[in-house]
């Protein structure tokens, strides 16, 4: 059963059964999953990404044009910016004030922390403003030399419903938190390495994996610091991760009582193994490194900007599908960070091929082609997942069979585009409204 047309509301929250031929080939599906992600048994893992990613990223992704992401009456240059610096602050809330401070009058959204061991910093808004806030950070010497990330935000509109500038006691979120970390000392941390070294590094690597070369391919690793609803819609190619959902949480390389046969680092020679870690923009992998550092593990290098970075630099070289981003935009391929290194790509048609051949479908296994997660239309279980046409058409957007009959239920939305949801009085409001019509 496809959908040619979206769904009416009253369907929607008053759903036909879903077709018994699609619910008893799902039913045998889901048991087996897609890397052990099967909505049905999926329940620790699905409130660790709701957690993660959409309770601090877009609240409720909704089709444009609405809400918070309406395009002005005049277009403007909106873009998102993000930086981070471990530098020691003596008195964080006198910082914080400044910054409040500096913020009136200024049209900027997003995710601003500060404390003793720095700023962390993710947001949006109109060029200007956005720019001049990077001015202003950058007039504190301890700060005047950040990395400045910026990437184009959709429609001319904010990816983050309103503004959080604080402070916080982690920078990072990981279980038992970071203050005790020496994050302050570079030399506790990984050795960055720049995009064109990283490039150079995983051509060497990846080739020495077409050789099949066991010994040398394990004294060097390419580690993904990131969560896996990340990885599944991109990664670098021959980049290992633990079999974790929530990397905040994991053990991985630094347990001395148990070693688990999916852990990239079991058993690997600290004093001789190249171990290059990358993430999104830099911070996990200087806060994973710092940890990894003190068990003893002495040859580490990361990817200094993160894969943005990389992506802005070289392009989609030796990265396969989009990178996930943690605001309402969810998934940006390689060409919007810098579209003239796509072009000039040499083999682009079969690039293009391979980011087509690995994502899978949560529900069913099947490939898929459009590398953006989706919530469930569950608004109680609001799962985030990616999906396959099918499925989403048949589940009516939602993540399992048990979802489908919901009492709280939201529209299916269209498979394309900037999707976010509404609030959920929106939908009560209309549904009353229908009843009492």
């Amino acid at each position: 059963m496809r959908c040619s047309a979206p769904l009416s509301l009253s369907r929607t929250l008053s759903p036909s059964p879903v077709p018994s031929s699609f619910a008893s080939r799902v039913s045998r599906r889901l048991p087996l999953g897609f890397p052990g992600r099967a909505a049905a048994a999926a329940v620790s893992n699905w409130k660790c990404i709701r957690r993660a990613c959409f309770c601090s990223a877009a609240p409720s992704p909704s089709p444009v044009p609405s809400g918070e992401c309406d395009p002005p009456a005049e277009t403007e240059d909106y873009v998102v910016v993000n930086f981070y610096r471990f530098v020691f602050v003596q008195d964080p809330q006198e910082l914080l004030a400044q910054h409040i401070s500096f913020m009136e009058g200024r049209d900027i959204h997003g995710r601003i922390y500060l404390n003793e061991q720095g700023i962390n910093a993710q947001y949006s808004g109109p060029k200007k403003d956005a720019l001049a806030y990077v001015d202003f950070v950058k007039e504190d010497q301890r700060f005047s030399d950040i990395l400045v990330q910026t990437s184009p935000s959709l429609y001319g509109c904010h990816v983050f419903p309103r503004l959080k500038l604080r402070y916080k006691p982690s920078l990072v979120q990981v279980v038992g938190k970071i203050s005790h970390l020496s994050l302050l000392d570079s030399a506790k941390r990984a050795t960055p390495l720049t995009p064109s070294q990283w490039r150079i590094q995983l051509e060497a690597i990846n080739n020495v994996n077409n050789l099949s070369n066991v010994d040398i391919n394990r004294n060097c690793i390419i580690l993904d610091v990131r969560n896996g609803y990340e990885w599944d819609i991109g990664h670098f190619q021959g980049a290992q991760r633990p079999n974790v959902d929530c990397f905040k949480s994991t053990s991985f390389g630094l347990s001395e009582s148990e070693v688990l046969a999916s852990d990239p680092l079991a058993g690997v020679d600290k004093d001789k193994t190249d171990i290059l870690m990358y993430c999104t923009g830099g911070i996990r992998c200087d806060m994973y490194s710092t940890l990894l550092r003190e068990k003893g593990f002495e040859r580490l290098y990361t990817l200094k900007g993160g894969v943005s970075h990389y992506l802005q630099a070289e392009g989609s070289s030796g990265w396969i599908g989009n990178l996930f981003v943690f605001d309402s935009r969810l998934s940006l391929p390689p060409s919007s960070y810098n579209p003239e290194a796509e072009s000039q790509l040499d083999g682009v048609e079969e690039v293009k091929s391979q980011h087509e051949a690995f994502a899978r479908c949560y529900v069913c296994g099947s490939h898929i082609t459009e590398l953006r997660h989706r919530n469930c239309a569950n608004i109680d279980c609001n799962h985030l997942f990616l999906c396959c046409r099918e499925c989403s058409a048949n589940l009516r957007g939602s993540c399992c069979l048990n979802c489908t009959t919901a009492p709280r239920l939201r529209p299916l939305l269209p498979m394309k585009g900037h999707q976010k949801y509404e609030k959920w009085h929106h939908y009560r409001d209309l549904i009353q409204a229908q009843r009492r019509s």
